[in-house]
């Protein structure tokens, strides 16, 4: 048992306190779990009479009057420390009751009561009340004692110090007349509110006191002091200065607001103001931040810190006046900072450089930047830091932080803050340019892939647009395409691969090459879609030995085909948003395609939805970004682009406007990918169609049928190589396909020749050898025509040929 020990006089007056500590002043003893006393002092031998060894291994409760606690040991138990009087037998026999305060103690395993009381209780002397003046007198706090006129009566050393005045020429006067401050009237109010309550009271207040060189911020308690009857005498006012604690607070603050404001966007412009933004006013007066011109556009700037004289681009700024007048460069303006100057030094140091501005300073700005100097002048510029911006190694630029209007000048704990920030803001700075790097080479990229402009067809009028994401989603893989087809057809494709970035539009390239190779063999959108699927399933494995990719790839798509000459239109998706139609009559609809899975699924079919147009009907296919995004969800956006549709419009170019303006209040968070087509539809005058009697003396008659044709379309100069084709053609036909064999001329941007039969076997160039009377016909057709090849259908095969028209 330990316990705690008093001085038999006042307390120490020099070194060697410990000396004059009686241990033995205190009794002390240790009674542990089972009762037994472990632990004796010399203490407490002077209270009750007995020596260690008479006591220690025996049980405590000997110690004990008989009469005294009885339930003592239930009283004690759950507490951690009890206090009271307890009954006890000296040794002598005579019972002495004395005030004791027991500690639970637990340690180790051990569980033991430590119990202490004094050997004698000092009494009141004479001397407590010079003893209790000295002490309020050299307490290390500021206090004051003021009477219930709230008028100084008592004064401590500290706050002689603090005031700078003695408590002689205090006493008497109040609060408001000791400091000028508005804060010193709301103490007073303090003041009156404890002696109307009789309760203690506590504020925080923050003043400029006379000389003293800065604000300081201190925490006051005001307690009401009461006589020896209850009667309310005075208020005690207590003060503590919390400055430093105060600063390191707001220290912290403005740290954690710029994690949370700094790097908001990947805009490498906005990132910098929001580094101006978050460092004015509460850490300076006037913020500029510079950059090297060689970061722009996302490029590495060179190695280690530049030397000498500094170009840099203003890029941010800001001060608590309004409109910057401090600012001597304009923002987007590159600027020559010279060698001495605080931005160039620390760029050249690596590190944080502190100028005071001194007169001498002044002088010697005036011969390197005139300017710089007359605006420092007029606005009492002080103190400048400029800490430079530097992430993954590199220096990007310096931000300068300057105080004018704050009488503060910048100390250590600045420097560290302004680091502190300037080196979040540095690493969000160099994400943007890193990012703004990749974002236009994906840009550069994509744009290459997409159309540069429509291909000429006569089935469909199309417009079309196409929105890279904001900067910070990054651009995506979203893409679109029109693709001629034979027989005067066109296929529209419009797809969009999951992800962001170099990646997703290099994938979006694949693909888009992918449906164009597919299309060209002329598979049903249902096929070609499980092609597609196929390919992004080898692409997603690392099946492409020319560019393995890792991980796996998503992507949607949908497929259209239009025939002009029927007015049909075949159309299958993968998990793409269906498309509208809007009528002639202005009725708009969304298609009920079956919806199919995303590509790179695998296994899963597809299937095609077929639909007579109207001539004149709109059909808008587009990507999810455009009806889809973070505050409005997929239904909402197709009630939206209804109502735009159902709006009369004679323009598409006007419609695809309408549909992104409605559609898009800002810019998109993801790639946006539109198109929008009015079908055409040929008539009887442009199509001539024949059945062909499987009979090669058919052949003849087909050839003098397509040259009266030409005749009516006046297109006499293509009879030549038109009946050359149609021989071939027919005769192929006939000789190996199988019936019913037809012929069809179609005259549109070009002239068409078909035919059909009901086999599936396609032919195909072969060369013929020196004495073959066969083998040179489809080789003649290849020559002589701008393109041919088949196409299957339900029923067999479409053998076809394309040529120019004459020019007028």
């Amino acid at each position: 048992m330990i316990g705690s020990a008093s001085a038999r006089d006042g307390g120490p007056s020099g070194g060697g306190s410990r000396e004059r500590v009686d241990e033995a002043a205190t009794a002390r003893a240790v009674v542990d779990g089972h009762g037994v006393v472990t632990a004796w002092n010399e203490g407490a031998r002077r209270l009750l009479g007995y020596r260690a060894p008479e006591v220690i291994g025996r049980s405590g409760a000997r110690l004990l009057s008989d009469t005294a606690h009885p339930h003592l040991a239930d009283a004690l138990t759950g507490l951690r420390r009890w206090s009271g009087t307890a009954t006890l037998l000296h040794r002598d026999g005579h019972r002495l009751t004395v005030g004791l305060l027991a500690h639970h103690r637990e340690s180790d395993g051990e569980d033991d009561w430590l119990l202490v009381s004094p050997v004698t209780r000092p009494a009141a002397t004479p001397q407590d009340d010079a003893f209790v003046r000295r002490s309020f007198a050299q307490a290390p706090y500021t206090m004051a004692l003021y009477d219930t006129g709230l008028r100084l009566r008592w004064a401590n050393g500290d706050m002689e110090r603090v005031m700078g005045l003695s408590e002689a020429e205090m006493r008497g006067l109040r609060v408001t007349e000791i400091v000028l401050d508005p804060e010193s009237e709301r103490t007073e109010e303090v003041m009156r509110a404890a002696l109307r309550t009789g309760r203690p009271q506590e504020l925080g207040a923050a003043l400029h006191l006379a000389g003293h060189e800065r604000e300081s911020v201190w925490s006051v308690s005001l307690v009401p002091v009461r006589d020896s009857g209850g009667l309310l005498e005075g208020v005690l006012l207590s003060a503590h200065d919390v400055t430093e604690q105060y600063l390191a607070r707001q220290r912290l603050v403005l740290v954690d607001d710029a994690s949370r404001r700094i790097g908001s966007t990947l805009d490498l412009p906005r990132t910098a103001q929001e580094l101006a933004d978050v460092a004015v006013p509460r850490f300076a007066d006037f913020v500029t931040v510079d950059l090297l011109p060689s970061i722009e556009g996302g490029e590495d700037p060179p190695q280690g810190p530049p030397h000498g004289p500094v170009k840099m681009r203003r890029v941010a700024s800001q001060s608590v006046l309004e409109g910057c007048p401090e600012a001597v460069v304009p923002h987007g303006t590159v600027a020559n900072y010279p060698e001495r100057s605080t931005a160039a030094r620390s760029l050249a140091e690596g590190r944080p450089v502190i100028e005071h501005i001194t007169p001498a300073a002044l002088a010697d700005l005036d011969r390197t930047a005139p300017q710089r100097a007359a605006r420092m002048r007029q606005f009492g510029f002080h103190s400048v830091l400029a800490v430079p911006m530097r992430a993954r190694g590199l220096t990007l630029g310096v931000a300068t932080f300057s105080r004018h209007r704050r009488p503060q000048r910048f100390e250590q704990d600045d420097l560290l803050l302004g680091q502190e920030i300037t080196a979040r803001a540095a690493v969000c700075i160099d994400n943007a340019r890193r990012y703004t790097r990749e974002r236009d080479t994906s840009l550069t990229l994509q744009n290459s892939l997409l159309p540069q402009q429509l291909p000429e067809q006569a089935a469909l009028d199309i417009a079309s647009r196409y929105l890279p994401a904001s900067a910070r989603a990054g651009v995506g893989g979203d893409w679109f395409d029109v693709i001629p087809l034979s027989g005067a057809r066109v296929a529209l494709v419009v797809g969009d691969v999951v992800g962001h970035g170099i990646q997703a539009s290099a994938t979006m390239g694949r693909l888009r090459t992918a449906v164009r190779t597919l299309a060209d063999v002329d598979l049903p959108p249902d096929e070609l879609l499980t092609h597609l699927d196929d390919l992004v399933n080898r692409l997603a494995g690392g099946g492409d030995a020319t560019a393995p990719l890792d991980g796996d790839i998503g992507a949607t798509c949908l497929y259209a085909v239009y025939d002009p000459v029927s007015r049909h239109c075949t159309v299958a998706r993968a998990g793409h948003p269906v498309p509208a139609l809007v009528t002639p009559d202005g009725t708009v609809e969304f298609l009920g395609v079956p919806a199919g899975p995303p590509l790179g699924l695998g296994g899963l079919p597809f299937e095609s939805t077929e639909l007579e147009l109207a001539e004149g009907s709109l059909l808008v296919l587009y990507t999810d970004g455009l009806v889809e995004n973070r505050v409005r969800d997929i239904d909402e956006g197709i009630a939206a682009m209804r109502e735009v549709l159902g709006r009369p419009a004679h323009d598409l170019e006007a419609t695809c406007d309408d549909l992104l303006s409605t559609l898009l209040a800002d810019r998109p968070s993801d790639d946006v990918a539109l198109l929008v087509a009015r079908t055409r539809a040929l008539d009887a005058s442009h199509v001539a169609t024949w059945p062909v009697p499987p009979d090669p003396a058919a052949v003849a008659e087909m050839r003098k049928a397509a040259c009266r044709q030409l005749s009516e379309w006046g297109l006499d100069e293509a009879a030549f190589v038109t009946e050359l084709v149609v021989s071939e053609l027919v005769t192929n036909a006939i000789r190996y396909g199988r019936p019913p064999v037809e012929l069809r001329l179609i005259y549109d941007r070009t002239l068409v020749c078909e035919v059909s039969d009901g086999s599936t076997t396609a032919p195909h160039l072969r060369r013929a050898r020196t004495f073959d009377e066969g083998g040179r016909g489809l080789l003649l057709v290849a020559q002589l025509t701008q393109g041919w090849g088949t196409r299957q259908i339900p029923n067999g095969k479409i053998i076809w040929a394309e040529q120019a028209l004459p020019a007028d």
